[in-house]
């Protein structure tokens, strides 16, 4: 599977997470917490003692390169600060699969609050849809979000994507009631990504 191991873009640099990174992403996990935790998984958005946190990031790096998912830690351009993270997922009409059984992707996001408002993760998106793009088994790219998020539904309106569902689901976080999830679908036009 072709997925590049970098990309960049006017402000930012894309690359799998490391085990290294979890020194300087625990306290933006920490300091984030409210900010996260209603809207992504508690095994991404919570802040594990550091040497907990290298685990789970050496998994992320280990899916990406065995193509189950591709999880871009999302930087500064020069690499030296963590911003967020912009993921790939394989997905088939029922839900996450193996790349194998998928059809489509999912284009999954979060970004620090101190750092939204800046159009960010819509540069950071539009790097990732050119790599799905070139993936020939994907029809089209899904975003799932809370419709209560406003700055993360507004990322797909900005890309070009078409609300396809509205759907009750279970929420994210056991502090949540319930979601309001949004299906928003790009179809995709295959082509080839480009990368460092």
């Amino acid at each position: 599977m072709p997925v590049p191991t970098e990309l960049s873009t006017t402000r930012l640099l894309l690359r799998p997470w490391r085990a290294a990174d979890a020194a300087a992403l625990h306290p933006i996990l920490e300091t984030n917490a409210t900010h996260l935790g209603p809207w992504i998984p508690a095994r991404v958005a919570q802040a594990a003692p550091i040497p907990v946190l290298a685990q789970r990031l050496d998994g992320f790096g280990a899916d990406f390169a065995a193509d189950r998912e591709w999880r871009f830690a999302l930087l500064t351009r020069d690499g030296g600060s963590v911003l967020g993270e912009v993921g790939l997922f394989p997905r088939s009409a029922t839900g996450r699969a193996p790349f194998a059984d998928s059809d489509r992707a999912e284009l999954g996001y979060w970004l620090r609050s101190d750092e939204t408002g800046r159009g960010l993760v819509t540069e950071a998106a539009r790097a990732v849809l050119a790599v799905a793009a070139s993936i020939e088994r994907f029809s089209h790219v899904e975003i799932r979000c809370d419709a209560r998020n406003l700055p993360s539904a507004a990322v797909p309106r900005r890309l070009g994507f078409v609300l396809a569902a509205p759907t009750a689901a279970s929420a994210v976080a056991t502090t949540e009631s319930s979601a309001r999830m949004q299906v928003w679908t790009l179809a995709l036009s295959h082509g080839s990504a480009s990368g460092g």
